[in-house]
């Protein structure tokens, strides 16, 4: 974990997990495929406070945006795209385990994609708003 928090650190450090796109309750994923952000922000931010609150939603959204060209992301902007997550920074957990990998973290209200709510009141409601994004493409 020390290795972790040292990294972590880094201003240049996004997060992100290797985990591969999956049909949800099939397969044994790894947790972090279901629980890298929701880590990051209960344990490295709330819990240990290796980075701040603000640093850890940056790294999450308009760091990447901008490292990888998606000049329509990453802020929350008029004519941008609405990927909008709201959360209590107070309760968010990550609850994927290697038991039951199959897990939805925890503390997330709502979550917009491409403008389309996909978790409402805490219940993913089996919107899939998602797409496959490029570089430059506007």
């Amino acid at each position: 974990d020390e290795d972790v928090e040292r990294i972590m650190r880094y201003p240049f450090n996004m997060f992100a997990s290797d985990a591969s796109i999956r049909v949800y309750n099939q397969g044994v994923p790894h947790p972090r495929g279901y629980g890298t952000n929701a880590r990051v922000l209960g344990r490295y931010v709330r819990e240990k406070q290796v980075i701040s609150l603000e640093e850890a939603i940056r790294r999450m959204t308009s760091l990447p945006a901008a490292k990888f060209q998606l000049k329509d992301r990453g802020l929350l902007k008029e004519g941008l795209v609405a990927d909008i997550v709201i959360f209590d920074p107070e309760t968010v957990v990550d609850a994927s385990t290697y038991e039951q990998p199959h897990q939805f973290s925890k503390g997330f209200q709502y979550v917009l994609v491409n403008g389309q709510v996909t978790i409402d009141n805490g219940v993913h409601i089996g919107t899939r708003a998602g797409m496959a994004i490029r570089k430059n493409a506007n």
